[in-house]
């Protein structure tokens, strides 16, 4: 038996002789029962995040995180633990002894449905079985091999099913989990997003144009006992005149001329998928619905970016808060995406970068917005859109804050004279700092900083920090503007103009809350 330090690669991850033209593998397919032995078999050997966590260590659990092996492959030289086994196999994609995988496993059953391979006395993996968890417990997610583990490079299959990334943690980090009716996991992949709406949503639907896709979704849902109702078809045509009360989405959204690679390029040139999925989504909402999706748009010469998207949200007639949170420069971005796609440094890569470089040029595109949509269907006669850049930290998760401002906007419809009557509180999470020279008797800088989600820091007059400083609930807005501007000598009736769209974005944003903790009435 060798050593597991001298094991060789999984054949499924070496070089094809024509690197564009990837070996096709058969999708995935379990009956009922090997699926069953399969989950007892993984719950068996504890293979979960933690406990592969504390088996690996610090430093191989961390290099493994960087798609490197060999620290871990050194410290399970000698294990012949079933957990050891299992991550050899799945999170290391070495071959490994059939003797062995036999033991723990139903091998035959797994070779015949596509998810194992062998040769001789060898196994080993041609789709990947990962540990998952969340604060609430521990899955495990069927989707295609890592590329480029240990740098080993291979074109993809332009059918590949991309697993756990980081697309998908902040996807899951900010949809609203609230309990709903009915949920769409619109471009599941392989299936983390409906793992996390089984959670909350009495139905849940997963659609993808890919097939593999699908087998790979419908492996994840059946390895952990949750009914999924996977459909095929392209964007919102499997659930046409159907309605949701969530959707959640990370779909095929980059921008190029085209694409070839189904989990990443929709077929559609620039940003239309990103645009369709916001517009057409919309429609499928129902009552006070919800669509949140991860998205990338085009930065136009000649074009304020908030206004292309704010087109998109337009049409949708819902509240929105959109927020971009990086710009990339076109070259950064087509490099960004070659690497991804293992095409970097293929026979073709020159001529696919200068191709797309071209398009972008032709297209007057000077960068592209990464960023996150969401929408409510509240049916306000006048939504509220928000359309920001924020790229500065935001405590995660932060779907309980964006499901928040969703609220607050919603109550906060509301005319001034109300707003006049509420008695309000400076959040937990805030705090007023004063910037300045030392010595200096008044500060140059008022600003109110919050600590938790968004962690906005906003600037602040005089009169809004005292305004703010003086909410603890005893007096209604319109008493504490008239004492300011009896303290500040001005005239009430303008500083009460000047004072109340200040109150009203406060509240909105989480710096303010009513007296009872709600933002409005």
């Amino acid at each position: 038996m060798a050593s597991v330090t001298d094991d060789s690669a999984s054949p499924a991850h070496r070089p094809a002789t024509d690197p564009s033209v990837p070996p096709a593998l058969p999708l995935p397919g379990l009956a009922d029962d090997d699926v069953a032995q399969l989950r007892h078999a993984l719950a068996e050997a504890r293979y979960t995040v933690d406990a592969v966590h504390d088996l690996l260590g610090d430093r191989a659990a961390a290099a493994l995180n960087r798609n490197r092996t060999i620290p871990g492959r050194l410290r399970l030289d000698a294990d012949r633990s079933a957990l050891a086994l299992l991550t050899r196999l799945w999170r290391f994609q070495r071959a490994v002894p059939v003797s062995e995988v036999r033991r723990l496993l139903p091998l035959e059953s797994l070779v015949d449905g596509g998810i194992l391979a062998a040769d001789g006395d060898r196994a080993w993996a041609l789709v990947d079985i990962r540990p998952y968890a969340d604060d609430a417990g521990d899955w495990w997610v069927a989707a295609d091999l890592t590329p480029g583990l240990d740098g080993r490079s291979a074109a993809l299959p332009v059918d590949h099913v991309l697993g756990l990334n980081g697309a998908s943690s902040t996807l899951a980090q900010l949809t609203i989990r609230r309990p709903v009716a009915r949920a769409l996991d619109l471009g599941t992949g392989c299936g983390v997003q409906a793992l996390h709406l089984a959670r909350h949503c009495d139905t849940v639907v997963a659609t993808d144009v890919n097939r593999r896709a699908l087998a790979m979704a419908s492996l994840t849902a059946r390895l952990n006992g949750i009914e999924v109702d996977v459909r095929e078809g392209s964007l919102y045509a499997p659930v046409a005149n159907e309605r949701f009360d969530l959707i959640a989405t990370n779909p095929p959204f980059v921008v190029s001329p085209g694409g070839r690679y189904v989990y990443r390029d929709s077929g559609l040139a620039g940003d239309e998928a990103s645009r369709r999925v916001v517009v057409e989504g919309a429609s499928r909402l129902g009552d006070g619905g919800m669509l949140q999706s991860l998205a990338n748009w085009m930065h136009i010469r000649g074009q304020d970016w908030q206004e292309r998207v704010g087109a998109w949200v337009e049409q949708t007639g819902c509240d929105a808060w959109v927020i971009q949170r990086e710009v990339q420069d076109p070259a950064e971005y087509i490099e960004l995406w070659l690497r991804d796609s293992g095409e970097t440094g293929s026979p073709g890569d020159d001529q696919m970068y200068r191709d797309w470089l071209a398009w972008f040029d032709e297209n007057g595109v000077e960068g592209i917005g990464f960023g996150w949509i969401n929408l409510r269907q509240s049916g306000a006669d006048s939504p509220t859109v928000r359309i920001e850049g924020w790229p500065h930290a935001v405590e995660q998760p932060l779907a309980p804050v964006i499901g928040d401002w969703f609220d607050r906007v919603d109550r906060l419809r509301i005319d001034d004279d109300a707003l006049l009557d509420l008695h309000l509180t400076v959040a937990d999470d805030v705090v007023l700092e004063q910037i300045g020279q030392p010595g200096e008797q008044d500060p140059e800088h008022l600003v109110l900083r919050q600590h938790r989600g968004m962690m906005r820091a906003v600037q602040s007059g005089t009169a809004e920090a005292g305004f703010v400083g003086a909410c603890d609930g005893t007096l209604p807005v319109g008493a504490i503007i008239d004492a300011l501007a009896d303290v500040l000598d001005v005239d009430g009736g303008r500083l009460r103009g000047q004072v109340l769209p200040r109150v009203r974005t406060l509240l909105q944003d989480g710096f303010l809350n009513t007296a009872d903790g709600r933002p409005a009435m």
